[in-house]
């Protein structure tokens, strides 16, 4: 009775009380809600660049919380062009190049036997390899004029070291990265989820946020999930306390 009686007072007035939510929501760590985040954060940034685009659909959804930046989506598979030419006539602020992102322009070995997947290798690992034209981000974001600040998505199966160092001036104006990051060691080069978060930290990011995680399927371990990576300076990490 009371409490119905103090929510009449406060609808009469023009307002609604609502209660005070003691625990976080159980569904906090989706994609899209670690983009808002990430939006509220890092609301300067100028141009994404998604490699590992597929069809463009993980721009699609990015562009909802970063609606006004330049986009430049790479992808090394040929079967997703349609799907890139798509999205660019939809999006006159987003353009693709079908190419593999790796440390330097030239060719490299690509694992193209599944569609949404696909491995890039410096060396032929099996009969599904293919070469593919390979780029360098540096040149690549230099042949577009492209501007920053930047933010760079990485979905590329344990061939991150290779494209970040073919992205070493583009990682001084990047202020996001947000890499699907794993538990278990893909190729014999590449890094494991904490390997990857030191080496990161070497070039000046830290972790901040995190989405999708998933579970093997053999054995429900932990998997891989999208680490999202800000500049270790930024002022969100001048406090160590969680209030």
């Amino acid at each position: 009775m009371i409490k119905r009686t103090i929510h009449r007072i406060f609808s009469s007035l023009g307002y609604t009380l609502v209660k005070k939510e003691t625990q976080q929501p159980k569904n906090m760590f989706t994609l899209d809600r670690a983009l808002g985040r990430a939006a509220m954060r890092q609301p300067g940034i100028r141009t994404v660049i998604d490699v590992g685009a597929s069809d463009g659909r993980w721009s699609e959804n990015c562009l909802k919380f970063f609606p006004d930046a330049n986009y430049l989506l790479v992808e090394a598979q040929s079967a997703h062009k349609d799907g890139l030419k798509k999205f660019k006539s939809q999006h006159p602020n987003g353009d693709y190049v079908i190419a593999v992102a790796g440390e330097t322009d030239g060719e490299v070995f690509f694992d193209d036997s599944q569609l949404f997947g696909g491995q890039a290798s410096t060396s032929s690992t099996g009969e599904n390899m293919k070469v593919l034209p390979q780029v360098s981000l540096d040149n690549e974001i230099e042949r577009r004029d492209l501007k920053g600040p930047f933010l760079l998505k990485l979905d590329t199966h344990g061939f991150e070291v290779p494209i970040l160092d073919g992205a070493k001036q583009l990682l001084k104006n990047t202020n996001l990265l947000i890499i699907e990051t794993y538990n278990f060691r893909l190729t014999d080069s590449s890094l494991r989820y904490w390997e990857l978060c030191s080496y990161l930290d070497s070039l000046g990011f830290a972790s901040v946020d995190q989405a999708d995680l998933m579970l093997r399927k053999k054995d429900r371990s932990f998997w891989q999930m999208d680490t999202f990576f800000i500049r270790k300076d930024h002022e969100i990490f001048s406090s160590n306390t969680y209030d």
